[in-house]
C-alpha cells in the first residue's frame, strides 16, 4: 500500500510534478512495446521500527535504487534503465533531492541508457506519508525486467 500511495502523490496533494498516471506512463515508456515497471520504496521498515532511527536525503536515494527495495524480484544490475520517476515526500529542499539524484545517475551510468536525454525525473510533496519524516517511491523502466 506504501508503494501504491507513493505512485499517486502527485494526484493526490500539491507538488512541483502535478500530473496524472497518463503524463507519468507517457514520459516513462519511450517505445510502446517498451512499458514494464519496476517500482520501489525507501525506507522499507517493519511496523514501529521506522520511529527509531533518522533516515537522509542520501540514504532515501541509496536505498531507493536498492535491489533489496524492489518490489520485483528482479536485480537492475542486469539490465539498464530506460526512464526513471522518483517520488520524494517529506520536507526536503528540491536542490538536495536533484544533487542526489544527479549523483546517483552519474556513478551509475553504465546502468542508465544513453540515447534518451533527461531520464530521470524527480517529483516532491511535502506532506510525508503517515507515521514517516520522509519517504521516496521509486518507478523504472527497465531492460532488466525481462529475467522474471
Amino acid at each position: 500500500s506504501a508503494v501504491m500511495s507513493g505512485v499517486t502523490t502527485c494526484l493526490r496533494f500539491p507538488g512541483q510534478l502535478n500530473s496524472d498516471l497518463r503524463k507519468i506512463a507517457v514520459n516513462m515508456v519511450p517505445f510502446p512495446r517498451l512499458h514494464f515497471f519496476m517500482v520501489g520504496f525507501a525506507p522499507l521498515t517493519s511496523r514501529g521500527a521506522h520511529s527509531f532511527r533518522a533516515v537522509t536525503v542520501p540514504e532515501l536515494t541509496q536505498q531507493m535504487f536498492d535491489p533489496k527495495n524492489m518490489m520485483a524480484a528482479s536485480d537492475f544490475r542486469n539490465g539498464r534503465y530506460l526512464t526513471c520517476s522518483a517520488i520524494f515526500r517529506g520536507k526536503l529542499a528540491m536542490k538536495e533531492v536533484e544533487d542526489q539524484m544527479r549523483n546517483v545517475q552519474s556513478k551509475n551510468s553504465s546502468y542508465f541508457v544513453e540515447w534518451i536525454p533527461n531520464n530521470v525525473q524527480t517529483a516532491l510533496c511535502s506532506i510525508p506519508p503517515r507515521g514517516l519524516k520522509m519517504s521516496s517511491t521509486f518507478l523504472g523502466n527497465s531492460t532488466a525486467i525481462q529475467e522474471l
